[in-house]
């Protein structure tokens, strides 16, 4: 039985193959995904039934059910959602462009970065109230710059005679630090007089998400998620080596530089609204990659999808483990993350 069904489109101007056996398990993981958004609507401090969430869904449901679900509930999930989409879908583009496995947002210092850029913009337009004097739509944008410049930093220091995949970790390791200090400063001289706040928010929270902001980072990160899947198969390519991908006529620096930038981006916006929710870029397409495979027209997806899940269920046991405390989503990635590094070091020697 052949794996793999040939696919057509638009009079064959559009072609691709069909893997069935990862569809099998993009099913499985998409009916994870729906379970676990169920799951983070029915449980809180406030608990409702499954049965009663799912008329919620489908535009039934009590006044106080819907109140619960789409007020409280529905829009840290929806960014929750999309932050993990991001995050893992930005790691594995990453993991395939450097042909490393320990290449990540968080680890090389992407994810820094666009924390650091989002705490200068708070920093530098908000006033003495503590209130924005600028749009916070331009937000994501910040964050972009701030993760493009960390990338850029990391990419020319670590070329020599070429870019080693070890040089381009240890580099991107001392940026990350090096952007942990400058965000230090910035809480200490801007008007950002809240500084435990914002410590939590870089630790990676989803806390106090408002329709606001998910209506501002869904269609950034759709789109571009739309994008890095249309560029799959640069990625493909990209990892059998610089000399067969030129040799396979791949214009090999181009679509390198608009790999970086698709992953830029889709850190820059998670960070944005999510904070810096770690090691879900390292995790996911590990996952993914043991489920369906390298190929990264079917990675992509599931990787997104394993993201989603990790940052929702961190979420979920962050704000009903503990309650009345809520312990910031980073604070889960990172425990399951860090020791999930570790063992990569150790195995990669």
């Amino acid at each position: 039985m052949n794996r793999y069904m040939p696919r057509r489109l638009f009079k064959s101007r559009l072609s691709f193959l069909v893997d069935k056996y990862a569809g099998k398990k993009m099913i499985v993981l998409f009916f994870l995904l729906l379970a676990c958004i169920t799951a983070s609507a029915a449980i809180g401090d406030i608990k409702l039934s499954v049965s009663a969430v799912f008329r919620t869904f489908f535009g039934g449901g009590t006044d106080f059910d819907q109140l619960v679900v789409y007020s409280f509930r529905m829009p840290r999930m929806v960014i929750a959602l999309l932050a993990g989409m991001a995050l893992a879908a930005a790691g594995a583009i990453l993991q395939g462009l450097m042909r490393n496995p320990l290449a990540s947002p968080d680890i090389i210092g992407l994810t820094a970065g666009a924390s650091a850029a989002v705490v200068g913009f708070l920093a530098i337009f908000s006033d003495n109230s503590n209130a924005l004097t600028v749009s916070i739509q331009w937000l994501p944008f910040a964050a972009f710059l701030g993760a493009a410049l960390a990338a850029l930093s990391i990419y020319l220091f670590a070329w020599k005679h070429g870019v080693s995949p070890v040089r381009l970790v240890l580099i991107g390791i001392g940026i990350a630090a090096l952007m942990q200090a400058v965000k230090t400063v910035l809480m200490i001289l801007g008007p950002i007089h809240q500084a435990a706040k914002a410590n939590i928010w870089l630790t990676g929270t989803v806390n106090g998400a408002s329709w606001k902001d998910a209506a501002i980072l869904a269609p950034w990160t759709l789109i571009l998620l739309a994008a890095a899947l249309i560029a799959a198969r640069h990625v493909n390519i990209q990892e059998l080596g610089d000399e067969l991908a030129i040799n396979a006529g791949a214009r090999v620096e181009w679509q390198r530089f608009l790999l970086i930038i698709l992953a830029t981006g889709l850190v820059g916006g998670a960070v944005a609204f999510a904070g810096g929710i770690g090691f879900v870029g390292l995790m996911a397409p590990h996952m993914a990659r043991r489920l369906v495979g390298s190929s990264f027209g079917a990675l992509l997806p599931a990787s997104a999808c394993i993201g989603a899940i990790l940052v929702m269920a961190a979420d979920l046991v962050g704000r009903t483990m503990f309650l009345p405390l809520e312990v910031p989503a980073g604070v889960f990635t990172a425990g399951i993350g860090a020791p999930y590094f570790i063992y990569l070091l150790f195995r990669t020697k």
